[in-house]
């Protein structure tokens, strides 16, 4: 209560106490939120990606992802999956802007020669803007 009335007087004396619970209880319906919503702003194809020893550059607000799990299945953006032969038409319908980054987001079991197999669809195509994805290397402290 905001007021209090002691025993021996009928006059109302203000009480100085903070009630913190609305505000814990705000606090925890942000706090399921969040939690809620944060898987869900990642990529949801999983892919075991290898990590680099780069500087991370900053992402665009809207990135589109060629993903390629290490059983060569090809995912563009993150629930279309689509045939190495049939890349170029689906990039084309996907993605009519040649000029828009694609990151290629590739398994780290995957050969070498499968990688470039992607990557010369990928030119043939006309999309010459591709941006390797990796996992950020975890560095020691520094000597």
């Amino acid at each position: 209560m905001a007021f209090q009335t002691p025993n021996d007087s009928d006059e109302l004396v203000e009480n100085h106490d903070i009630n913190v619970t609305p505000f814990i209880d705000v606090m925890l319906v942000l706090l399921i939120i969040f939690m809620v919503a944060a898987p869900l702003s990642t990529v949801s194809v999983p892919v075991d990606l290898p990590s680099a020893a780069a500087e991370p550059q900053p992402m665009p607000d809207k990135p589109f992802y060629l993903t390629i799990q290490k059983d060569m299945t090809l995912t563009l953006g993150e629930d279309k999956t689509v045939a190495l032969e049939a890349l170029a038409g689906a990039l084309a319908a996907a993605l009519p802007d040649q000029q828009q980054r694609i990151y290629l987001r590739a398994d780290q079991s995957l050969t070498y020669a499968q990688l470039m197999a992607v990557m010369n669809q990928l030119g043939q195509a006309g999309y010459l803007q591709v941006a390797l994805i990796g996992l950020e290397q975890v560095r020691g402290p520094a000597s």
